[in-house]
């Protein structure tokens, strides 16, 4: 049976879900979960603490199903990542923003003021670059003494196809997902022979890598991290909340 604090979290999404964060109702949350508002109150505080919950849960699913993805066969771990990545920010609209820094319209936002009201000792949802550390930090540990880079070349690829995903129907999402796994194996696997710079043009593409291969200057990464992403890359469709 669910707590009070999951059963309001659950409500909140279904709320979300039928409108913009903007008009979610604080009094229709807890009806919602079938608590009463003062539960729902010492609970998060605010509608900025609830929507702090929403996200650092949302936040901390991603995190586990990298956990899950790190389970894996060693060689395969890097591609694990990244196909858990593009489904995870596919599936969730929250998911896709805390890993981009792009706020879809009517998401909720975290309140990174400081002293920004919320009840005490309630940890703040990531920024994009904290939880690409995180999985880095996670990925590292589970393959200790890796420096070939094939798993930040495979994150990489990841953020790129949640940033601009492949148009189309149900089929054309399955072919991106089939390119990021064959993709992450054979191109990190050469260009970790080759060096960093052709670990570098990996990450970017065909135009880079020829031009590395040339003894030229690649382009600039199409992934460097989310802050970076918005002044390259458009955000893009995909399921979101509303």
């Amino acid at each position: 049976m669910p707590t009070a604090r999951q059963a309001l979290l659950d409500a909140a999404l279904r709320a979300l879900d039928d409108g913009p964060w903007r008009a979610v109702r604080m009094v229709d949350v807890a009806a919602l979960a079938g608590v009463s508002r003062q539960t729902l109150h010492n609970e998060f505080g605010t509608k900025n603490g609830l929507a702090g919950a929403l996200l650092r849960r949302a936040a901390d699913g991603y995190l586990a199903g990298v956990d899950r993805a790190l389970t894996a066969p060693a060689p395969d771990r890097p591609a694990a990542v990244a196909l858990w990545t593009v489904r995870a920010a596919r599936r969730d609209a929250l998911v896709k923003a805390l890993l981009t820094g792009h706020w879809a319209e009517g998401l909720p936002r975290p309140d990174r003021r400081p002293g920004s009201p919320g009840r005490t000792g309630t940890r703040p949802p990531p920024t994009p670059e904290e939880l690409l550390a995180l999985v880095r930090d996670r990925m590292a540990a589970a393959s200790p003494g890796a420096t070939d880079g094939r798993g930040e070349i495979a994150l990489r690829l990841a953020l790129s196809c949640v940033i601009v995903p492949v148009p189309g129907d149900d089929a054309a999402d399955s072919r991106a997902l089939s390119l990021v796994r064959e993709a992450a194996r054979p191109v990190v696997q050469g260009a970790a022979a080759q060096g960093p710079a052709a670990q570098e043009a990996a990450a970017q593409g065909p135009a880079a890598q020829e031009a590395a291969a040339q003894g030229g200057e690649t382009p600039g990464p199409v992934v460097r991290g989310p802050a970076g992403l918005s002044a390259r890359s458009p955000t893009a469709g995909g399921r979101s909340h509303r």
